[in-house]
């Protein structure tokens, strides 16, 4: 099938919907809420950044309750080519997590009793050291290491250290895969965090929390060049050919998509992948960046893409509230899906994951603490309108 929606599917997938309507109506009102604390932050000097986190932190229970004595992984955000950059800027400035976030964050989970943390990212198309990649950025690793007692990386898109990749089932079947093989740090450890930028994104709307950890997906599987029919030992290549495009399966050994009948475009493949790992590996502690970011696009290529500054951070420990906040933080109503602002075309993330019982994306049922969210919006598409850029356009399979 190929990217053009066909009338059979679009039959399909009407009929679903007009069926599900009830059922997707009490998916919200059933689903898991948990705090999300939001505050305003300009700069990502430690007197600022530091005492916002480690508040933020305090609102929504304390670190200690969720890292004392644990093994903690993070999933940070180093997405794209690690010498691209979008304009003069830094990458963690635009793109990136930012390092002092990272840094800030490594500090307070040390002094909050955390036992061990792992830094966990899946850089593209490489099975090179995470260290030697953020180097390439020029990064330096020892501000990580040196900001808290056991500080650990490990590369992602492929084996790395483990012996043997580990399966994660979807609950409730899943969206697109039933279950999901993940390197061994996904599994090794007592609590996971994602810490992602707060961006649109050419793809799935928007890229928070929940999408920062659609690139925990090694590539050896999921990849190009992924063997047929067990993982490659190194990564080549990236994701769209198996999970944008469908264009071929994941590796054998690895469990297979649903229905292979399924729509074979980004905007239907992308959300449901987003929403199946976030129940399949939950995301125990979520926080966005928003000091400085981009606007269109989601990395230093996005076409049109542009540095803003929305000067804000959000933290909670249900990553569907907390990204369902950061929406609203961006201008977009979280309940919204295709057809409506920021999924023009694409399925929600929020909605998809909500389906799955991973949290509430319903502002009313969501306790939001510290700054309002009225005082610290910063509205994505004003921005774009500002600057004569349109709003999103159709994916070029979709048009004529």
């Amino acid at each position: 099938m190929s990217g053009v929606r066909t009338r059979r599917w679009v039959l399909k997938t009407l009929g679903g919907g007009l069926a599900a309507a009830s059922a997707v109506g009490r998916s919200h009102a059933a689903a898991p809420t948990a705090p999300v604390a939001v505050a305003k932050c300009k700069t990502y000097e430690a007197s600022e950044l530091l005492p916002a986190l480690e508040r933020m932190f305090d609102q929504i229970g304390g670190l200690g309750r969720v890292v004392n004595g644990k093994t903690v992984a993070i999933k940070i955000n180093l997405t794209g080519n690690a010498t691209a950059r979008l304009g003069h800027a830094p990458v963690g400035e635009t793109t990136w997590t930012h390092p002092a976030v990272i840094a800030a964050t490594l500090h307070l989970m040390d002094k909050a009793g955390a036992r061990r943390i792992r830094l966990l990212e899946s850089p593209w198309s490489t099975a090179e050291p995470l260290e030697e990649f953020m180097i390439q950025a020029g990064w330096d690793p020892g501000e990580f290491t040196s900001a808290a007692r056991r500080v650990e990386f490990e590369n992602t898109n492929y084996l790395g250290m483990g012996k043997e990749y580990h399966r994660f089932p979807v609950p409730r079947g899943g969206h697109l895969f039933p279950a999901y093989d993940l390197n061994h740090s996904y599994k090794d450890c007592d609590v996971f965090a994602s810490i992602a930028k707060l961006k649109e994104h050419g793809t799935a709307g928007i890229t928070l929390a929940m999408k920062n950890c659609f690139g925990i997906t090694p590539c050896t599987i999921y990849g190009e060049g992924a063997g047929k029919d067990e993982p490659t030992p190194v990564p080549r290549g990236g994701r769209s050919g198996v999970i944008h495009f469908g264009r071929r399966p994941p590796s054998l050994s690895a469990p297979q998509e649903k229905d292979p009948n399924s729509p074979r475009e980004g905007g239907y493949r992308v959300p449901r992948v987003v929403a199946d790992l976030a129940a399949a590996r939950p995301i125990d502690l979520s926080i966005v960046e928003g000091v400085e970011s981009q606007a269109v696009g989601e990395t230093a290529g996005s076409r049109n893409s542009f540095a803003v500054s929305p000067g804000v951070l959000l933290a909670g420990l249900n990553a569907v509230t907390t990204d369902a906040v950061g929406a609203a933080l961006m201008g977009f109503d979280p309940m919204a899906d295709r057809g409506k602002t920021p999924f023009e075309y694409c399925d929600s993330t929020l909605r998809l994951a909500e389906e799955l019982g991973v949290g509430t994306r319903d502002l009313s049922r969501i306790e939001v603490i510290g700054t309002p969210i009225r005082d610290a919006v910063f509205d994505f598409r004003e921005a774009r309108r500002k600057r004569g850029i349109p709003d999103p356009q159709p994916p070029r399979a979709w048009r004529g």
